[in-house]
This record gives structure tokens, C-alpha cells and sequence, in this order.
């Protein structure tokens, strides 16, 4: 037998308080997305964390963004082994049917998941170093990146893990063949995003500088 429980309440209110004022407001839209399918621009990568909210971040409506969201914003590199990889296929499915032109990139502050990276890999977070842990796993995409931190401060050391998350992800999606036939065609571009979540700012990356700057 599922488990599975109704909504609470909260939440089915608020459902019936979008119902009745966006969607009413908007409903010949929905009803084009709905009959038209849907024919995003760009597809972002974004983190779990529920703090990074990419729609409001660039005032996006429904159809704009295809996103595909997971700890820490990382892109696996590719690899075809016949295994579960959600990233993967949401960037194949990206690329490939939907055709968008861009695919970004988006790391964020205080990113919980390159905290448990850099704990593990500091030997602070056994939890996460057994083989059981499914985020100690995802997170050893990070862990060479980790190892190349120069010193300074953890604060200053765990900015520069969350950057790294992000060059990481760019650095993985070229290994994929379709990303890059689509790339060399100058049908897609690749961007790096970070995001500080206190300010409210977003940085870019550029690779003439190999810095990220504010945009």
C-alpha cells in the first residue's frame, strides 16, 4: 500500500488563493501553454535550496525557464553507463528536444550542500563520507575542487567551493557530445551565475578575467 497523505491545509489554501487571482487573471495564457507546449529560451541548473527562487529572480513567467534543480547545482560529467542520471537527462531532454539557447549555471551563498562537501572533505562531516550517503556521493563532484582551495578563511575558502560548484557544472556539460555539437553550431551558450542571497546581487562569470563580476 502507498503512503501517501492528503495536502495540509496551508497549502490547499494557498492553491485556491492562486486559482482565484493568478490563474483567473491569466487563463487564455494557460490555456496557450497548455495546447502549444512549451518553448523555453534557456534551461537553468539551479540548487535545492529553497532561499534560490529563479522565476523571481529574473521575473519570469510560466514557459520561460526550463529548471532543473539538485544539491548544490552541479552537473555530473558525462557519462553513458546505463545508470540513473536526472541531471543528465534533463539537460539531453534540454538540449535536444526543446533546443533551448542558453543554459545557465546558478550557485547561490551559503550553499548547504558545498558546506557538507567542504565539512567532508575536511573530515568534519563523517556522516556524509559513508558510501550510504547520497549526498556525500553527489557531493564528491565537488571534491577535487576542494583540494585546489587556496588558503585563506573558511568563509573566503567556502565563496570560492560555490564558484567552484558552478565552473565545475561548465566544465562537465562541454563533456557531453550534444552540448557541444550544440555549442559549436552557435545554437546554445553556456552561462555561470551566482547568486547572494543576503544582497540580492548576481554575479557573472567571465573567462577573460576568470572571475566572477557583478552584473
Amino acid at each position: 500500500m502507498l503512503s501517501a497523505s492528503p495536502l495540509p491545509d496551508y497549502l490547499v489554501n494557498r492553491y485556491y488563493g492562486w486559482k482565484a487571482t493568478t490563474y483567473a487573471k491569466n487563463e487564455s495564457w494557460y490555456q496557450h501553454l497548455a495546447e502549444m507546449g512549451q518553448h523555453p529560451r534557456a534551461m537553468v541548473v539551479s540548487c535545492c535550496d529553497s532561499r534560490v527562487h529563479v522565476s523571481s529572480i529574473f521575473g519570469a513567467d510560466q514557459g520561460e525557464f526550463f529548471i532543473h534543480r539538485n544539491v548544490a547545482n552541479l552537473v555530473p560529467p558525462y557519462t553513458p553507463d546505463g545508470e540513473t542520471h536526472g541531471t543528465s537527462a534533463s539537460v539531453e531532454y534540454a538540449v535536444t528536444v526543446l533546443k533551448v539557447a542558453h543554459l545557465i549555471v546558478l550557485g547561490h551563498s551559503n550553499c548547504g550542500g558545498v558546506k557538507g562537501c567542504y565539512d567532508m572533505c575536511s573530515g568534519d562531516a563523517p556522516d556524509l563520507s559513508r558510501s550510504s550517503s547520497f549526498v556525500g556521493r553527489w557531493m564528491e563532484l565537488l571534491r577535487s575542487r576542494f583540494d585546489a582551495l587556496p588558503e585563506g578563511s573558511e568563509d573566503s575558502r567556502l565563496r570560492e567551493l560555490e564558484h567552484q560548484a558552478v565552473l565545475t557544472s561548465l566544465r562537465n556539460l562541454v563533456t557531453f557530445p550534444f552540448v557541444r555539437e550544440a555549442m559549436e553550431a552557435g545554437r546554445l551558450t553556456l552561462h555561470g551565475l551566482w547568486n547572494d542571497i543576503g544582497a540580492g546581487s548576481l554575479s557573472c562569470y567571465d573567462p577573460q578575467t576568470r572571475e566572477f563580476s557583478p552584473i
